[in-house]
């Protein structure tokens, strides 16, 4: 367990849209609720869980921008090719923009095969398929 990831705790400038928008993606990716509260919900996968907070009020004047110092977005891992694009397929029907569309699905390189899109407050997220060539050596 030494150095696994225990959390990562998020601000967002809305908790309902962020709740909505998180909530169908974690539990696509495996995700249950872990933590539910007015001020915040969480999901957990293994012993890693993500946590969504609304910022206070007195915060909200500077909204989240990833080329800021700070977070620049989260990677999850997809079962397969085939679930990045049922994922990508999920995105459009939910009329969430996915980055990079002219190089989709490959916009971090050939043997990268993903879908990059942004959450809410345009945090970017990417998922990724496992590489091929990695797991076929392991």
């Amino acid at each position: 367990m030494k150095g696994v990831l225990h959390h990562i705790e998020l601000y967002v400038s809305n908790l309902e849209r962020s709740v909505e928008f998180w909530g169908w993606l974690l539990e696509e990716l495996g995700y249950t609720v872990y933590q539910d509260w007015p001020k915040g919900k969480s999901w957990k996968l293994g012993e890693t869980y993500l946590v969504f907070v609304q910022t206070e009020e007195r915060f909200l004047d500077v909204p989240y921008h990833r080329c800021r110092t700070g977070l620049n977005h989260l990677a999850f891992h997809a079962e397969s090719k085939e679930h990045v694009d049922l994922i990508t397929s999920q995105l459009k029907n939910r009329n969430v923009r996915t980055l990079y569309p002219d190089t989709h699905p490959f916009a971090g390189g050939e043997s990268h095969y993903a879908v990059y899109f942004e959450d809410p407050d345009r945090m970017k997220v990417e998922i990724v398929a496992p590489n091929e060539s990695r797991t076929a050596d392991a």
